[in-house]
């Protein structure tokens, strides 16, 4: 399939009195496409999560990653180092709430169905690490017809900002849902990936779970010494048939 031309562009997407920002890739080409909101690591709208955005759009969709540090630290961009890693999970998991999350995943949403060449009824989202865990909390909104959840970590343990495990909401899923996870992932045991998909089953949600072998914790990401391209190659085309359906 040859590449379409894309634009790029920062956008702010208004909820209220608050504004967060997003990155846009879109299409050059005259036409109508499905939308996709890409959620990010603990690193921010980092050059990673904007890499993946722009390839997505140039698959023939409209994509917007908002940033879901922005309500406390506005422009909050990272790397991998250690120290990094420690600012990152503070911010994800102590200073995030799933309900803020969900609205500014649903800003996002609301800004893709006010483009003229966004196909209403045709959106999609992706995360990778919190975001994965972010995505698999997005799937329960109404809009969202596919879900690309890459390595989401405490999905069956707890949600962004305390109360009962985000894996609770599994019925509220009403579209298809794909789960990427290393098999050396020391961080996500294989008993939570089982619990994962045996609670996806329960509830009849349309799903496939992947398992990589010799894959560890962020293998997607070609910038972290995990990069494990043969796992992330194969992730990708599964991404790829999975959004196709939204076309």
């Amino acid at each position: 399939m040859t590449e379409l031309a894309i634009d790029t562009s920062w956008v702010k997407l208004s909820q209220n009195n608050l504004q967060i920002s997003a990155y846009l890739a879109q299409p050059q080409e005259l036409g109508t496409y499905p939308g996709i909101v890409v959620l990010q690591e603990i690193f921010g709208v980092n050059s990673h999560i904007r890499d993946v955005t722009e390839r997505i759009a140039k698959l023939g969709y409209v994509a917007i990653a908002p940033a879901l540090f922005d309500r406390f630290a506005p422009g909050f961009e990272t790397g991998y180092t250690p120290e990094d890693i420690e600012v990152g999970r503070k911010y994800a998991w102590e200073q995030t709430t799933a309900s803020e999350l969900l609205s500014d995943i649903q800003s996002a949403i609301d800004y893709l169905k006010t483009l003229p060449q966004v196909k209403q009824n045709a959106i999609g989202c992706i995360g990778f690490c919190f975001g994965g865990h972010v995505a698999y909390l997005a799937a329960t909104l109404p809009n969202i017809k596919a879900t690309a959840s890459f390595y989401g970590a405490r999905i069956t343990t707890s949600t962004p900002g305390g109360g009962e495990a985000t894996l609770t909401r599994t019925p509220e899923i009403s579209g298809t849902l794909y789960a990427f996870f290393g098999i050396v992932d020391a961080s996500i045991p294989k008993e939570q990936t089982d619990e994962m998909e045996a609670e996806l089953e329960k509830y009849k949600i349309p799903h496939r779970v992947f398992r990589y072998d010799g894959a560890d914790h962020g293998f997607f990401c070609d910038q972290r010494g995990s990069y494990n391209p043969k796992a992330a190659a194969d992730a990708w085309e599964e991404v790829k048939q999975l959004f196709i359906q939204l076309k």
